[in-house]
Formats: C-alpha cells, sequence, structure tokens
C-alpha cells in the first residue's frame, strides 16, 4: 500500500510543491484548500506524476471541515502517513491599527488551523501505530520579531513553540510520529496576495496595512529560494528526523542576535534591519 501525505494549502506556492514532491516520492497526496481552482491545478499536476489524489475544499480554520478532511483521508485511503499543516495567510500594519478581524483571520487560519490538523489526524496516527511525520508550516517570523507583522509574527511563533510542545508530547507517549517546524524567509509564493480568500464576514482591515503589504510582496517576490526548493529542503529533513527546517541559512544570524538579546537582557535588535556590523538581512 502506498503512503498517503495529507497538504493544506495544496493549491499554490510550497504546498503545491510539497504535495508535488510527495507524489514523486511515490505517495498518494490529499489536498486541502479554499482556493478549488488552484488546488484542481495540482491535483492535475499529480495525476500526470501517475499517483492517486484526493483534493477537497477545506477551511483550515473551521474544525469541522478539518475532521471531515480526516474522515475522507482515512475513508479512502485508510491512513495518513504524512501531514503537512501548511495553510497560512497575513497582514501588516502597526499593532495599534490592526483591526479584530486582522487578528480573528489570521490565527484561526495560521494558529487554530494547525491544531485543528493535529486534533483531527494524532488521534488516527496514533491508533494506526504506524511511522507518521507531521510537518507544521511556520515562518522565520516565528523565531522574530519583526515591525509591521505583530499579526504574522504572533500566529507563527506560537506554531513554532505548539509544534516544540507537539514533539515532546508525541516522545512521551513513545510515538512513532515525527514532527518538524518549517521556517522558510521569502519565498516566491502566494503569500502576499492571501486577501483573495479573506471571508467577506471579516473583510474590516485597516488601511495603514498597506505599505507593509506592498512591502512584503515585493520581497516574496524577490525570494531567493522557490516553493520547489523549500519542498525539497523539507522532504530531506523528513528523511532525516530533523524537527527544525530552515531552508534559509543565512536567517540563523538574526535568530542568533535575537537570543543574545534577550539572555542579555537588552533592547531588542530590529532584524528588518541589516545585523549589526553586517550587510545582511533576512532574506
Amino acid at each position: 500500500m502506498a503512503r498517503v501525505a495529507v497538504v493544506t494549502g495544496a493549491g499554490s506556492g510550497i504546498g503545491r510543491e510539497l504535495a508535488l514532491a510527495c507524489a514523486r516520492e511515490g505517495h498518494d497526496v490529499v489536498l486541502a484548500d479554499v482556493d478549488e481552482k488552484g488546488m484542481a491545478a495540482t491535483a492535475d499536476l499529480i495525476s500526470a506524476i501517475g499517483r492517486e489524489t484526493l483534493a477537497m475544499r477545506c477551511d483550515v480554520a473551521q474544525p469541522s471541515e478539518v475532521e471531515a478532511l480526516a474522515e475522507r483521508t482515512y475513508g479512502r485511503f485508510g491512513a495518513a502517513h504524512l501531514l503537512f499543516n501548511n495553510a497560512g495567510v497575513g497582514v501588516g500594519g502597526p499593532v495599534w491599527t490592526t483591526t479584530l478581524e486582522d487578528w480573528k483571520w489570521v490565527l484561526d487560519v495560521n494558529v487554530m488551523g494547525v491544531v485543528h490538523g493535529v486534533r483531527a489526524f494524532v488521534p488516527r496516527m496514533l491508533a494506526s501505530k504506524e511511522a507518521c511525520h507531521i510537518v507544521n508550516t511556520a515562518s522565520v517570523a516565528g523565531f522574530l520579531s519583526l515591525p509591521g507583522s505583530s499579526i504574522y509574527c504572533v500566529s507563527k511563533h506560537a506554531v513554532v513553540t505548539l509544534s516544540e510542545c507537539l514533539r515532546h508530547e508525541l516522545r512521551l507517549e513513545n510515538a512513532s510520529i515525527g514532527v518538524s517546524v518549517l521556517a522558510p524567509a521569502f519565498v516566491n509564493t502566494g503569500i502576499a496576495e492571501s486577501d483573495r480568500n479573506r471571508p467577506a464576514e471579516l473583510a474590516a482591515t485597516n488601511p495603514l496595512g498597506k505599505p507593509y503589504q506592498e512591502a512584503v510582496k515585493k520581497a516574496v517576490l524577490a525570494g531567493r529560494l522557490s516553493a520547489a526548493e523549500v519542498a525539497a529542503i523539507t522532504l530531506a529533513a523528513v528523511k532525516a528526523g530533523r524537527f527544525y527546517v530552515f531552508p534559509h541559512q543565512k536567517i540563523k544570524a538574526a535568530i542568533e542576535v535575537r537570543a543574545r538579546d534577550i539572555l542579555d537582557e537588552r533592547d531588542p535588535t530590529d532584524s528588518s534591519r541589516p545585523l549589526p556590523g553586517t550587510k545582511e538581512r533576512v532574506t
């Protein structure tokens, strides 16, 4: 029986490339996204590789929809060996200008989407007693605090610590389930245009966020690694059983500076600017 991978946010970007990489490795793939057109395009690409696929519209912010995703996955394939909690969105702007709708949308997708994925799939994985692995997509924003990105950083810091706790808890259970947290920097994906999928009831956003969003979009489009490269790095990390996955190795310098700020109890360094004594930025 083929191994099975489940990918949320599979309609574009890193999610699509993770799905394709898994298919090339011989996995059947379950696709989940609110972007049905993009997801259908991903499904066609996987079919061309010769693997089975199941595509399901799924808003990860809704626990019932993620539970239904798990039910359909196990009903169709009888297993889920790899789970990529990858769906994510973002907004920008000073924290005092952000709306409650901004907060609800981003936290419901970026944080609770991962929570729902874990709650729906981990009990089934534990019951199967098969070797499984979970990858939660965070970001360098989960290890740094960047001006204009307060909501996004809060959400991704939460994903990092959730993943760390999950790893500890599964080890205490002697479970054969590995965990990784993926933390890329700027990659040319659709994250900068995530407003296209924003629910109408949460449309109220801060007008001062637009300049920040445009800056992020420019940085994303200039990303030095492609989504396909990030996917390849991620699958290699899964095979190696590695927890932290940093496709952009240079970000470690900024993380180290932040850690030193904390340990030395000094003012936090603005990681959006070149690091002290260097010309390096978070890219």
